[in-house]
């Protein structure tokens, strides 16, 4: 686009010296709904997919995007790329397994499809605050990055999801690396995504999405719950047919649960390839392995070398809440945020400087950690003509080390959610 094409509303060019400055005061609606809508139909190859599944959302996407800086960016895809390297030293994979169930111990092969890297933006930089195993958005946010409409002079930086040939060419990459890390000789033919009552899911729009970019690649693709699979004569079956690869959004990362059980049967025999699968939760996204992460005197002893312990200063300090440190963690509990260890979706998390005496003593005993508090980044936007403050974090999708997309989620409280006025995903600018 050229930019004697574009008209720039009042305020939002003047100035560019920070993605900080643009965040406070570029404030266009930059979504254009109508075509994200003719993009999301296009992709789902079905005419009612807006007034089915996006229009009942309407916290789904954000009018606004969020500024990065480049360098942000650099330092943000490094912290990744560090600990997809380290997740491969045998030190550390003998450390972090050791507190794993057994089921994650056994190596199956798979990296982990659409691992999910969260920073909050403060003004030491980005912090990440979590990894995930089954981050999801990325297909939603491919499609949003392309429907933005440039009303702002420094909208025209490239944004960091990639074109979209790049995209589905990554996406298709990704699965065939993992049936190859599977181990498997023939092609690859049926992919089940697979997650407890998709249907009733805020994310389910991505699942169609995801089937249907599948479909186009080749392959037979379907949407099915855990309870609908069955381990039967060596195969993973669905509908009587065999599933090659499970695209796993499943959040019982250990495959625990009775309903998951033909789904753990199958993983433990090598009988399908499960990704994102236990073994990658224990590696990656266990927040127990914060507290390693984020420890250089123990990232030293297991042979960590320097310039990735540098990378690795982006990880806010974690320890694990236990009767020994609890009256030290009490006592600055101002300064922590609080986790369950293998807790997903911002569930029972707890800012420490409102947290009561009688929650703290149940989080002593229930398998938390405690991680120093990064807050997140700020993005100023109108709503319904008032100027009010949204947080912000960016999520980095990768796989095996490089990233896909980068999106951001714009919210108010204490986490991420889908409920805020003009908050939900936001596509990112770099500048």
């Amino acid at each position: 686009m050229n930019e004697h094409e574009i008209k720039y509303p009042e305020g939002c060019g003047a100035d560019r010296s920070s993605a900080d400055q643009l965040n406070r005061s570029c404030f266009c609606l930059t979504l254009d709904r109508k075509a994200l809508c003719a993009a999301l139909e296009r992709e789902a190859g079905d005419p009612e997919f807006c007034r089915a599944f996006v229009a009942p959302r309407i916290n789904l996407f954000s009018n606004v995007p969020v500024f990065l800086p480049a360098s942000s960016l650099t330092l943000m895809q490094e912290v990744v790329a560090a600990i997809h390297e380290i997740g491969g030293m045998a030190s550390y994979r003998a450390r972090v397994l050791s507190w794993a169930p057994e089921i994650a111990k056994v190596d199956p092969g798979p990296q982990g499809a659409f691992m999910g890297y969260d920073f909050h933006l403060t003004a030491d930089g980005p912090k990440l605050i979590e990894v995930n195993t089954n981050a999801g958005g990325a297909f939603l946010n491919h499609l949003l990055a392309r429907a933005q409409v440039a009303c702002c002079r420094e909208m025209e930086p490239q944004a960091t999801a990639p074109a979209a040939a790049d995209f589905f060419a990554a996406v298709v990459g990704m699965f065939e690396a993992e049936w190859r890390l599977h181990g498997a000789q023939r092609p690859l033919r049926r992919i089940a995504i697979v997650d407890d009552a998709p249907g009733e899911q805020y994310l389910y729009p991505e699942f169609i999405l995801a089937r249907q970019m599948l479909v186009r690649a080749g392959y037979d693709a379907v949407i099915a719950t855990p309870q609908a699979l069955r381990f039967s004569g060596g195969a993973l079956l669905h509908d009587g047919n065999p599933i090659d690869l499970v695209y796993n959004r499943v959040v019982d990362f250990a495959l625990e649960l009775p309903e998951h059980g033909a789904l753990r049967e199958a993983y433990e025999a090598a009988a399908a390839a499960v990704t994102p699968n236990p073994h990658n939760h224990a590696l990656f996204a266990d927040k127990r392995n914060l507290v390693l992460l984020s420890d250089p005197q123990a990232l030293t002893e297991i042979g960590v070398s320097e310039h990735l312990r540098q990378a690795l200063r982006s990880v806010p300090r974690t320890w694990i809440v236990d009767p020994d440190n609890a009256a030290d963690l009490w006592s600055r509990r101002k300064e922590l945020f609080f986790k369950p260890m293998r807790g997903y979706g911002s569930k029972a998390v707890y800012r420490g400087e409102k947290i009561t005496r009688g929650v703290f003593e149940q989080i002593v005993g229930g398998g938390y950690v405690a991680q120093a508090f990064a807050p997140p980044g700020e993005r100023l936007m109108q709503v319904e003509g008032v100027t009010s403050p949204r947080k912000v974090d960016v999520r980095l999708y990768a796989y095996g080390g490089d990233v896909l997309i980068a999106a951001a989620r714009v919210y108010q409280g204490q986490v991420t959610n889908f409920r805020t006025p003009g908050g939900g995903f936001a596509p990112v600018f770099v500048t």
